[in-house]
């Protein structure tokens, strides 16, 4: 942030005019109070008409001011009209002002826009879409270095042979020194890791530091993940009056309910005659034998 600093008062203004110059030196004002907020992040306010389409805020002037593209992909697809006629030139925080007055409008065709604008933010909650994608690999220039703006988290973008990389800058893969850059080629997040040259990494989670660990970031990831599902199909799975016991409660109340079903069932076992092979003896007066081959009455009082 000091390196930052410095290059912001070191830039000198292009145009010698007075206002102009005027103007520079408040937005280097502006960019210098900012960069405080760079150790906990922007608030930037993006369009969705263009990629590089964002509300002026003192914000972007860092941006603007250090030359540095700043993108992002949420964009409406012009293949469908009325998502375009309901977003318009709006900024993400006008159109949820938006949507909020139209659902409680007495119009019919405000409350049907609103709609369709609140189910553009639900459907493209990943906040990047195909045509977004499509726009930001064709704003891009080649091995140029830009920010992605994206789900709040801003990331380093670079174009590659007219591919999509993002700086990988996540703490897990710290000891991974084959990947580098992550492709960005789709909206799904199903990415692949290239090293520092852009080759596909092969390597993961098998470098020397991650074996002598026993496992690797990913791995550690997935078994995560498998306690996580397995945890919440647990929980789906056992009865609302279970959930929050012990383990030596939860097994009392099993045996009871097991003992309470045993204790059900058990008139019933007694009056079904034990299956015997022939020529078995039950040690009981042959006349009960016989009275229990009459067909017994529909109710039986206990």
């Amino acid at each position: 942030m000091t390196h930052l600093g410095n290059c912001l008062l070191s830039i000198k203004p292009q145009e010698k005019s007075e206002g102009l110059q005027l103007n520079f030196q408040q937005n280097v004002d502006d960019a210098m109070t900012v960069l405080p907020k760079l150790a906990t992040g922007l608030d930037v306010n993006v369009r969705f008409t263009s990629v590089s389409d964002f509300e002026y805020t003192p914000e972007c002037s860092v941006f603007d001011l250090l030359g540095i593209p700043l993108y992002h992909g949420w964009l409406v697809d012009p293949q469908s009209p009325e998502a375009v006629s309901a977003v318009g030139k709006l900024s993400y925080n006008q159109l949820v002002e938006k949507i909020i007055t139209c659902k409680h409008s007495s119009d019919p065709n405000l409350v049907t826009e609103g709609l369709i604008a609140e189910q553009f933010l639900e459907t493209t909650a990943a906040q990047l879409t195909y045509h977004g994608l499509c726009e930001l690999t064709a704003a891009a220039k080649e091995d140029e270095l830009s920010v992605f703006f994206r789900n709040n988290h801003f990331s380093t973008m670079t174009k590659h042979k007219s591919h999509l990389y993002l700086l990988v800058t996540d703490q897990g893969f710290l000891q991974e020194e084959q990947v580098v850059w992550e492709s960005l080629h789709n909206v799904d997040g199903d990415s692949c890791f290239c090293d520092s040259d852009f080759h596909l990494s092969h390597s993961l989670g098998k470098s020397p530091v991650a074996e002598g660990a026993g496992s690797s970031p990913e791995k550690q990831l997935q078994v995560d993940q498998d306690y996580l599902i397995a945890l919440s199909l647990q929980q789906q799975q056992q009865p609302q009056g279970m959930l929050g016991l012990s383990d030596l409660e939860l097994a009392q109340q099993l045996q009871q309910e097991e003992y309470q079903q045993q204790q059900a069932v058990q008139p019933v076992q007694t009056r079904a005659p034990s299956p015997q092979g022939r020529g078995a003896t039950s040690g009981r007066p042959a006349g009960e034998r016989r009275q229990r081959s009459k067909p017994e009455p529909d109710c039986v009082l206990l």
